[in-house]
């Protein structure tokens, strides 16, 4: 793959043959500026886990809090009082039959789907449609609820989902590259505890192999996962 010159130049800064600690990466990072727009800041961890076992495989939700800086839009599929909830806590598109009807003729223009436990017969309808894209809701995900109006503003205020995939990697976004070198360090703190909450009862020495800091259009930055571990249980 072609690199650009900027690419190349900011590779030079990083020093390959050490694992900088978590603020001193992000101090790194945000030294990578200058691509013309806001780019967006991801973390990366490769954990020492075989998901082809039911009991080694990682998924769940953060709300970051700081947000994701993302304009989220939440559709929510519920009728009656939680409808009324959910408008007033900001959902972009509340309703019920009309938007599953809307669904099933293409119309996917929304990032969250949120529904009541009641809804889901009609949500069943639709799965071959958004399943693929992760859109679906799923009580584990805290998106099939009765409590809509906490759903609708933990989306707002930057609930991230996650899974492992097959080689056991996580790939999350933390904040843009405008964000505070601060507020991106408590975004990765928040998601890290929630990883460390979630490691399965079959997870065997070390849980977290490595960890990655990057952004849209940067090379990757090394991050002490040790460290950061040793210190979350430290912290209990």
């Amino acid at each position: 793959m072609k690199r650009s010159k900027k690419y190349k130049e900011n590779l030079e800064k990083i020093d390959r043959t050490q694992r900088y600690a978590l603020s001193e990466g992000i101090q790194l990072l945000k030294t990578f500026g200058n691509s013309g727009f806001n780019e967006t800041v991801e973390l990366s961890l490769k954990l020492a886990l075989d998901t082809r076992h039911s009991d080694q495989q990682v998924r769940g939700t953060a709300v970051l809090p700081h947000g994701t800086g993302k304009v989220v839009r939440v559709l929510v599929l519920t009728q009656g009082e939680p409808a009324r909830e959910a408008e007033e806590a900001g959902a972009d598109f509340v309703g019920s039959d009309e938007y599953i009807q809307k669904i099933q003729e293409g119309w996917l223009d929304f990032a969250v789907a949120i529904a009541t436990p009641d809804m889901m017969r009609g949500v069943g309808k639709l799965g071959r449609i958004w399943g693929r894209r992760g859109l679906r809701p799923h009580p584990t995900r805290g998106t099939v609820t009765q409590d809509v109006a906490k759903a609708v503003r933990d989306a707002k205020a930057g609930r991230i989902e996650f899974r492992t995939d097959r080689g056991a990697n996580l790939h999350v976004q933390i904040g843009k590259l405008s964000f505070s070198a601060e507020q991106l360090e408590e975004n990765s703190r928040t998601f890290m505890d929630t990883i460390m909450r979630l490691r399965p009862s079959g997870a065997k020495g070390q849980y977290i192999s490595s960890m990655t800091l990057s952004s849209t259009m940067s090379p990757g930055i090394r991050v002490d996962q040790q460290a950061i571990m040793t210190e979350m249980r430290q912290r209990g």
